[in-house]
């Protein structure tokens, strides 16, 4: 099979290839296309691509190219894993937001918005040329906001694109791990968005163990969630909150933590990318051991001043693997195996979850195989959850509407309506600021 990565300079690449060099299944994957506009980026993940792959035989051939018609001609299966703006842009979205003293996180809030905004418009060109250049390959997105970012593409592709996040994959785990469970053998009953989603059950041999979960002080505080949220709050949901809802939940919290670290993700991101992609021009240099250094303090500062401002502690050390590849690789496999798995997707709603509409991109439990993600049917959300992710929804729907028009009324609308930005004035300044340091939202009018 061939496999086209987009962004496929991307510091998170190495993940993708390593689990496939893992993976010794008949019909893997033969040849990776890498596909980024950033020819020095894509010379430094080939050479830490190289070296992953050394000692391994019948490793899948690698190819790079800045040309993205040749990238998805014959291809497979496409992950799409592109940074319109790279980090340059994701700290401009946190310091604009910052500014103005509302949330910049890149998929939450304002970032997300104008990363959004962004990011739709390259998002639907390439959904349109796999449609004619490879209309039997299956689209796997990673790009954030992924939610977003998939239902865009799905106007174009249909069903035969699909949204990845390892963080219900990572949130499920961890419950299960804290009762004693095999994570294999658990179905999570998991129900939102992307980065807006609630564990409300979690079955073993049919008996829901999560009431368990929450009667128990000593259990909640043994895992990150319990002690990001805190178990009154856990116990007045009755339900285990993706770690992205901390963000609504303890706004002014986050948004003070933010405001006084030394420096935003998106600017602690940018300088460690530079200084790795700078190192790997260095022949004398291993890529591959400098790539797994950084990584390695990439994954225990994530999310890092939630965890302060919570006083959650440190990351446990099986969170700091990755898994985003593995669900990916999941997915990939059961299609074009016809392996049938049940993975937590974004996917177009049909009709799982009600009162969304059925093009609305969701994230819930879905069956999979050789004819993609089928989404299983959930319990409506308590109206608490239903209101928000409502609100979300109409957001995101504001944000593709702007995208589609370049009306720049309709950019501040979807500001203006997020739960996370308080003011119409607010939106009107984010909308003029986000539009001054961007080139690529010149389109608003």
């Amino acid at each position: 099979m061939r496999l086209t990565i987009l962004g496929g300079g991307g510091f998170r690449v190495p993940l993708v290839y390593g689990a496939l060099l893992a993976d010794h299944a008949e019909g893997r994957v033969t040849r990776v296309v890498l596909h980024d506009v950033d020819a020095g980026r894509l010379r430094a993940i080939a050479r830490v691509l190289a070296e992953q792959a050394a000692d391994v035989p019948d490793a899948p051939e690698v190819i790079t190219t800045t040309d993205l018609d040749e990238a998805l001609r014959g291809a497979d299966f496409v992950f799409s894993a592109i940074r319109v703006g790279g980090l340059e842009g994701r700290a401009h979205d946190e310091r604009v937001a910052l500014a103005e003293g509302v949330l910049g996180q890149e998929t939450v809030g304002a970032g997300g918005i104008a990363y959004g905004l962004r990011t739709v418009p390259v998002a639907v060109d390439i959904a349109r040329r796999v449609a004619r250049l490879a209309p039997d390959a299956w689209v796997i997105n990673f790009t954030n906001p992924a939610g977003l970012v998939t239902e865009a593409m799905s106007r174009h592709l249909g069903d035969r694109v699909i949204g990845i996040c390892d963080s219900p994959v990572g949130l499920g785990r961890r419950i299960a791990r804290v009762l004693g469970a095999r994570p294999q053998e658990a179905w999570i009953d998991y129900v939102g968005l992307n980065h807006l989603g609630w564990v409300r059950g979690l079955r073993v041999a049919g008996r829901d163990q999560l009431p368990r979960l929450l009667g128990d002080s000593a259990l909640l505080g043994s895992f990150e969630e319990g002690r990001l949220f805190g178990a009154d709050w856990l116990r007045s949901l009755g339900a285990v909150p993706n770690e992205y809802l901390h963000y609504y939940y303890f706004n002014r919290e986050a948004v003070r933590a933010y405001q006084q670290a030394r420096r935003t993700r998106g600017a602690f991101l940018r300088d460690q990318q530079e200084s790795f992609y700078a190192g790997t021009r260095d022949p004398d240099v291993s890529a591959l051991d400098l790539w797994d250094r950084t990584r390695a303090e990439r994954e225990a500062t994530y999310m890092s001043e939630n965890r302060e401002a919570a006083g959650a502690g440190e990351r446990e050390a099986d969170d700091l693997s990755g898994g985003y590849e593995k669900v990916a690789l999941a997915l990939m496999r059961a299609i074009a195996k016809d392996e049938r798995t049940t993975l937590i997707l974004n996917v177009r709603n049909g009709s799982a979850l009600s009162p969304l509409d059925a093009e609305a991109v969701i994230e819930v439990p879905c069956l999979v195989d050789a004819g993609g993600a089928h989404p299983v049917s959930v319990d409506p959300l308590p109206d608490h959850a239903t209101g928000l992710v409502c609100a979300v929804k109409a957001v995101e729907r504001e944000v593709l509407e702007a995208a589609r028009s370049g009306s720049r009324a309709t950019a501040v609308k979807a500001f203006a309506l997020h739960p996370l930005v308080d003011s119409v004035s607010v939106a009107r300044r984010l909308v003029d600021g986000y539009t001054a340091v961007h080139p690529g939202l010149a389109y608003l009018g």
